[in-house]
């Protein structure tokens, strides 16, 4: 599971995810990417999910990149528990996708089985995807 080694501070405020990414929003590893349409929350166990049905798929073959990471603490009171008495400990971490940013990416297979790997992510996310090529810069 991924999450940070060490934080400045336990606990986070939710936030806002306003506005579309303006970082980390184009393939930059890999020849074919999986884009976020949406805003949204992915928790590290989606994030694992994902990587898992890929390289399941792929049988080891090409490389399989993942460009999020959980660094928001996400807390949640336990059931049944009365209001007050402090905020909840940490229950799972969380990384903030906006849309345009690039979620995965694959290098090493023809685009057709990039497409299929990619679907099967894209089943996996909370967010709906698109699967994009790189761009060549001239």
């Amino acid at each position: 599971m991924r999450m940070p080694k060490r934080i400045k501070f336990r606990k986070q405020q939710r936030g806002t995810l306003r506005g579309n990414a303006t970082r980390g929003n184009f393939v930059a590893f890999g020849d074919y990417g999986l884009q976020s349409i949406e805003a949204h929350w992915v928790s590290a166990r989606q994030i694992e999910a994902g990587r898992i049905a890929a390289q399941h798929f792929l049988r080891r073959q090409g490389k399989v990149y993942i460009r999020i990471f959980p660094d928001k603490p996400v807390s949640k009171k336990p059931l049944e528990t009365r209001m007050g008495k402090g905020k909840a400990d940490t229950s799972y971490w969380a990384a903030r996708v906006k849309p345009g940013t690039m979620l995965y990416e694959i290098a090493g297979v023809p685009e057709d089985l990039a497409k299929q790997a990619m679907a099967r992510i894209a089943h996996k996310m909370p967010v709906r995807c698109r699967f994009v090529g790189r761009r060549l810069a001239v």
